[in-house]
């Protein structure tokens, strides 16, 4: 006899994040983890964007400036890159620092996630390029860079250099900027689960279950 199983609940998941943040990787991957273990859910993923650097112009500045100017200097950025790498390092992140040369502006990569969210799931396509920037040192502001990533996920990367090309989906990058910063999220990642349990920050895995859990519970 069939018996059919009840049908898995939907979980809305908002993500709010830069792909130049390392705390954006570390804070995802723990999400992931966790609901991949969550076999009783759908999980529905929505990747917001967030300037970190709106600033930054096409081409992105070298990494000692960016550094003088955010950190004061390669000395504190170090301990910091010291506590992810280790931080990253149990989630199963290489971080490699030492590779990064240029901060690049993310306006691009996250046009890029737009466009091609239109025709698939882009969360490997997220992975790659923080794994493309943060594990490999590649400029992922640089147009030919993401249309080749976009094309290892299987995306058209003929196509995807031609987005990149023009200003498609640039308004919509910064209006879900400003939406963010509206909604009084002035740090990345954040996570809000079914539209109305929110979280800052790259959250243990214990955390994130009990959020799950409030939403769960309230839906």
């Amino acid at each position: 006899m069939n018996i059919l199983a009840p049908p898995r609940p939907r979980l809305s998941v908002e993500i709010v994040f830069d792909l130049v943040c390392p705390w954006c990787y570390l804070g995802i991957r723990r999400l992931m983890r966790v609901l991949a273990e969550r076999h009783d859910l759908q999980p529905d993923l929505q990747w917001r964007p967030f300037l970190l650097n709106p600033e930054i112009a096409p081409g992105g500045i070298p990494r000692q400036d960016w550094l003088a100017r955010k950190f004061g200097g390669e000395d504190r950025a170090r301990r910091l890159h010291g506590t992810i790498t280790e931080l990253g390092r149990a989630e199963g992140i290489a971080f490699r620092f030492d590779l990064l040369r240029r901060i690049p502006a993310s306006l691009d990569a996250h046009r890029l996630l737009r466009w091609a969210g239109r025709h698939a799931p882009v969360d490997r396509l997220v992975e790659r390029l923080f794994a493309a920037y943060f594990c490999e040192g590649l400029d992922i502001g640089q147009h030919a860079t993401l249309a080749m990533l976009a094309g290892e996920e299987g995306f058209d990367q003929a196509a995807a250099l031609r987005l990149l090309g023009g200003a498609g989906e640039t308004e919509w990058v910064h209006l879900e900027n400003l939406r963010a910063h509206r909604l009084g999220i002035n740090g990345v990642p954040c996570f809000l689960v079914d539209g109305e349990h929110a979280i800052a920050g790259a959250q243990e895995p214990e955390v994130l279950e009990r959020l799950i859990e409030v939403a769960l519970a309230a839906g």
